[in-house]
């Protein structure tokens, strides 16, 4: 039996030292594979055979030892032994290397979770990161930057995916002086007399410089008087003066004085007067009493019974005191120009535009007859003719001569006959302009006069504005111009385009004066708006062809309050940029205080309905240490953004924190405002261009427009007991039945080991001391051969005994 026995326990002994090299053989196999953790073989001895168990000691004996004979060894224990292998830089960004105790977590076939310590990583087609042996990492992933807790296989998507931010937070600082002027007063810029032809213009086509002559005057130089009998006159001088008449009675320029010495008891008769030509029809005559002074009556119209006009004076004087008186009035002898306008006699309507100036006509003093003069439409807005004419001192003003009925038989013509002192006295004078604008007046009706001419300003189609509000030019709005579009709406468009916020009540209002657009801002200077010769442009939908609009605007009023500007870019929910612009004004001040004012403006504002661009506004309260007081500082904005798929509004705050109410001055000594953008947390989209890994394990990306934020997280797990754990090949392991459950966390905390990016941690296999166990089994594989071999040779000589 003892035989027998030294040959089974030399092999147990064979068997532990194969098993040596096996493990040793692996752990040099495996002395080069990143990650790997050497293994170590325990053994323990096998069965024993006891012979005796020995005895106490008694009186009689002092005792014995037990005798017993070992039946080999067995192997306790295979052991890895995760000492820490060295860290050696890769090229490899998202190769991780851990320093200290953990696992990368991956997934295994059917959902299963394994462990490695190997950190060669590796993204595959579809950006998931992945070991060298293809298992997907697992970790937490990110959406727009937030870690989302939820164990999934990581994603690096390398130029895919683009993300956008929409701004949160704009951040500012600078020093709101308090020692500027108080902004109390808006700027107001008006245009020019805007005219409308809403209604009826004079048909001036017919009514040219032919139609105004001097009026006729006739020549009595050839008269011959002779005193026929039969009448009753006294002896003494009579004077006599002859004037042309129309059929209409209006008389042309009167002839200088004839004087006629009658004898008396007889009549007179003027031979030889000049024929009456159209379009006079007649010549009448008018005498003095005897002696040849006083006023001139009417003795009646010359007869041409034999082809030449001859006239015979019978009247006496008491007879001739009844008669009608010459009217001896007559312009001057200055060059002279004329307009005439309609009127409405009952002043439901305003007076119409002139014709074009019609002149000059000189004369040498007499009358100036005017032939077909513009009649207004029957029934229309009009049913008086107005005249207007120059003086001989003023060739720019232009006063009433006379206003008569329209459309009846004689009104297509007039005689003047007035001199300058009497229509100056009636202090009437021409409006160029006509009938004015009202916020009611359709856009399509409007003009502006040049000299004599009138453009119409506005046409169907679409009209663009930019002006300049504090020195800056703003971005160009539309406005589709119909049929129905007025002043009124203009208006509106114009102040909400300019960026106006009207629920400020220091605002003035815009409105129409004297046929005058007014323009009025908020208060403050770097809110003064300024409309320039080409701030509106017309796209007429006739043409498609832009042109600008000229109308000429000036400032009836200066703003008043220094204050400051600030451009910025802030992003939406799809990352794009909107320009917005903050102005600021100081508002109030006293003995515990000062406030500003800031009003924020952007052109990318996109309400439901109109084209406003305030965006916001709110005040500023510094106490006297000049610091803001945050419970007063209203500070939200939001931008419409109704015709974009964005998210809508976009709200943010202005962050007013860094900026005081202290005073300041500029290199000049003046009392100087800033305000100035820090950062704002928005940002536009951008490809993912790299990334990095840190020590606790985030995978930080970096776009391509510069924006830098959280892709994900990897997971580590740590176990009580990691030599319970269980190999499963590929460098993973599997949770084991003695290793305890896994504890999960994040590189660097919970007792987990940090990550060292770019590196990997090499093999803990030593070689040395794995050959030196590779000599120590192989010797003791020898020796249990050599045992094997003994025994057989003594078996052998037992069997000998046979013989």
């Amino acid at each position: 039996m003892g035989l027998q026995s030294a040959l089974t326990t030399a092999l147990t002994g064979m068997r532990a030292a194969e098993t040596s090299i096996d493990v040793v053989g692996n752990n040099v196999a495996n002395s080069q594979t990143v990650g790997f953790k050497e293994s170590t073989v325990n053994f323990a001895t096998q069965f024993l055979q006891t012979q005796s168990i020995g005895a106490a000691p008694s009186d009689a004996s002092g005792g014995t030892n037990p005798r017993q004979t070992g039946l080999g060894v067995k192997v306790a224990e295979i052991t890895p032994i995760f000492t820490q292998g060295t860290i050696e830089i890769s090229s490899n960004p998202l190769d991780v290397a851990i320093q200290g105790e953990g696992f990368l977590i991956v997934q295994g076939g059917q959902g299963g979770q394994f462990y490695t310590r190997n950190g060669q990583l590796k993204t595959n087609e579809n950006n998931e990161v992945t070991t060298v042996t293809g298992q997907r990492v697992l970790g937490f992933n990110a959406v727009d930057g937030n870690i989302i807790e939820d164990l999934q296989p990581l994603r690096i998507p390398i130029g895919e995916t683009a993300v956008a931010q929409p701004t949160q937070n704009v951040f500012l600082n600078g020093t709101l002086v308090p020692t500027v002027e108080v902004g109390d007063t808006p700027q107001i810029i008006q245009s020019s007399i805007l005219a409308t032809s809403e209604f009826e213009v004079p048909d001036d086509s017919g009514f040219t410089i032919s139609n105004i002559k001097p009026a006729a005057t006739p020549n009595i130089t050839g008269i011959t008087p002779t005193f026929p009998a039969g009448a009753s006159h006294v002896a003494g001088d009579y004077s006599y003066r002859a004037v042309f008449v129309d059929d209409a009675g209006n008389e042309g320029t009167i002839s200088t004085a004839f004087t006629v010495t009658s004898p008396g008891a007889n009549g007179i008769t003027l031979d030889g007067l000049q024929t009456a030509a159209p379009p006079y029809a007649n010549i009448n005559i008018y005498r003095t009493a005897v002696g040849g002074t006083g006023s001139y009556y009417l003795l009646g119209a010359a007869t041409d019974p034999t082809g030449t006009p001859t006239f015979t004076d019978t009247i006496d004087d008491a007879t001739l005191v009844g008669l009608t008186t010459l009217d001896e009035s007559s312009v001057g002898p200055d060059p002279y120009s004329y307009y005439v306008t309609f009127v409405d006699s009952g002043g439901q309507t305003a007076e119409s535009r002139p014709t074009k100036q019609v002149g000059t006509v000189s004369t040498q003093g007499g009358r100036i007859r005017l032939d077909s003069i513009p009649q207004p439409t029957l029934g229309g807005d009009y049913n008086q003719i107005r005249i207007y004419r120059n003086t001989g001192a003023d060739s720019s003003t232009f006063y009433e001569v006379a206003t008569f009925a329209a459309n009846t038989a004689t009104s297509d013509v007039y005689m003047d006959s007035r001199s300058d002192t009497l229509i100056t006295g009636t202090g009437n004078t021409l409006d160029f302009d006509g009938p004015k604008i009202n916020q009611a007046t359709l856009l399509t009706d409007i003009q502006l006069r040049n000299n004599q001419d009138f453009t119409s300003l506005f046409q169907l189609g679409e009209l663009s504005y930019s002006g300049k509000k504090g020195d800056r030019t703003l971005e160009a709005k539309t406005f589709d111009i119909t049929a129905t579009s007025t002043v009124q709406e203009l208006l509106a468009f114009v102040d909400q385009a300019s960026g106006f916020d009207t629920s400020v009540t220091s605002t003035a209002s815009s409105t129409v004066l004297g046929g005058r657009l007014q323009i009025a801002s908020n208060v403050g200077e770097e809110n003064a708006i300024n409309i320039g010769l080409s701030s509106f442009q017309m796209t007429p939908s006739s043409t498609g062809l832009t042109e600008p609009i000229s109308i000429p605007f000036t400032t009836l009023q200066d703003a008043n309050g220094e204050g400051t500007t600030t451009d910025m870019v802030v992003y939406d929910s799809l990352g794009i940029p909107l320009t917005v612009r903050v102005t600021t004004v100081l508002e109030s001040k006293n003995g515990t205080s000062t406030v500003y004012r800031w009003f924020a403006t952007s052109p990318d504002n996109e309400p439901v309905t109109g084209t406003t661009t305030s965006v916001g506004t709110g005040v500023l309260t510094f106490d006297g240490n000049g610091d803001l007081v945050e419970s007063n500082s209203n500070s939200s904005v939001a931008v419409q953004r109704n015709t974009t798929a964005s998210q809508s509004p976009l709200v943010f705050d202005l962050d007013f924190s860094q900026v005081s109410g202290l005073a300041d001055q500029n290199n000049l000594g003046e009392a100087k405002s800033n305000l100035n953008l820090v950062r704002q947390d928005g940002f536009p989209p951008g490809v993912l261009t790299s990334f990095a890994v840190t020590e606790t394990g985030e995978i930080r990306g970096v776009f391509s427009n510069g924006i830098e934020t959280t892709l994900a997280q990897i997971r580590m797990a740590r176990f009580t007991n990691n030599a319970g754990l269980q190999q499963a090949g590929n460098n993973l392991f599997s949770k084991g039945v003695n290793s305890g459950e896994p504890q999960l966390g994040d590189p660097g905390q919970n007792g987990l080991g940090a990550l060292t990016a770019g590196a990997v941690e090499l093999s803990n296999t030593d070689i040395g001391q794995n050959l030196i166990e590779l000599i120590l089994a192989s010797t003791q594989y020898r020796g249990g051969a050599r045992v094997i071999s003994a025994v057989q040779e003594l078996l052998d000589e037992l069997l000998a005994l046979r013989r």
